[in-house]
């Protein structure tokens, strides 16, 4: 940046802002008004602690449900649970929870009929049933080790690319990982119902539940906390019959998550510093949308 009586910035011609004419000056000159339009923070958005606390909410509902599942696997694995009992528990979940998403729904125009939605569900559950001995033995020739590895992997890679911001329906590459480490884990499980039964659960928790709590969040807010936390106090509570100090790291993980990690971005706020000026990109704000007719 130079100055109008700088080397190379003649006094007798004033210099203009422009391209389409031939100027005595150098191609990177500017003179003193450059900084004169300077604007900082000017689109910031400034947090509300609280607010986020709710927000970051949804973030651990989410890994409790993670902890929720493998605490499920755990015990139908040792053969605390008996499958068909957890079937009618599921198949319970799912009337109840789908009656509520109607219920939420209100007068909405609906884009499938139930009858749609029953052939689906029976659709799946056929499938998944009649490819339970398969996937019994899909991993069969790959060590336990391994597959626990996996598992572990695309539960992280789930938690990772879930789209928090509007999670219904679940984004394809969170729900592929979630069940395909689900697949993983069922294989390892007793018999073919067992593989069968944690199948429906993932589908459950993976699938229909972020559905279910985006029309919470959409219909009843006040509701929408209160979910969370039931589902934090699920994933801890039955973390904590399996292994204590497992619940008491979770405990730590989404204490932090949901009071320190909020915390810590409102306080960071202060310190940003975005610039603005006519250095900035052309911004197109009049109503393009006449053109796309």
């Amino acid at each position: 940046m130079g100055a109008d009586s700088g080397p190379g910035a003649p006094a007798a011609v004033p210099w203009r802002k422009v391209l389409y004419e031939r100027q005595p000056f150098p191609d990177n000159y500017v003179d003193r008004r450059f900084l004169e339009e300077l604007r900082r923070n000017i689109r910031v958005h400034q947090y509300r602690y609280w607010a986020v606390v709710r927000e970051t909410g949804l973030i651990a509902q989410q890994v409790s449900c993670v902890a929720v599942f493998l605490t499920l696997w755990s015990y139908m694995e040792q053969g605390d649970l008996v499958p068909s009992a957890v079937l009618w528990v599921c198949l319970g979940c799912a009337l109840l929870g789908y009656g509520l998403y109607e219920f939420l729904g209100g007068s909405r125009v609906r884009e499938r009929t139930h009858l749609a939605d029953l052939q689906s569900a029976a659709i799946f559950l056929a499938f998944t049933f009649g490819f339970s001995p398969v996937l019994k033995t899909l991993t069969e020739s790959v060590s336990t080790d391994t597959v626990y590895a996996m598992s572990a992997v695309m539960l992280l890679a789930h938690l990772v690319s879930f789209p928090y911001a509007r999670p219904s329906p679940p984004g394809s590459l969170s729900l592929n990982a979630a069940l395909f480490g689900s697949v993983c884990l069922a294989s390892r499980l007793p018999g073919a119902l067992h593989t069968f039964t944690m199948l429906n659960c993932a589908l459950l928790v993976f699938a229909l539940w972020p559905c279910l709590l985006q029309r919470v969040r959409e219909k009843a807010e006040w509701s929408f906390p209160w979910a969370a936390a039931l589902v934090c106090l699920a994933g801890v509570g039955g973390l904590g019959r399996l292994w204590p100090e497992g619940a008491l790291l979770l405990s730590l993980a989404l204490l932090t998550l949901t009071l320190v990690c909020p915390l810590l971005l409102v306080l960071l706020q202060r310190h940003k510093d975005n610039i603005h000026g006519p250095w900035d990109e052309a911004e197109i704000r009049e109503d393009l949308s006449r053109f796309l007719n």
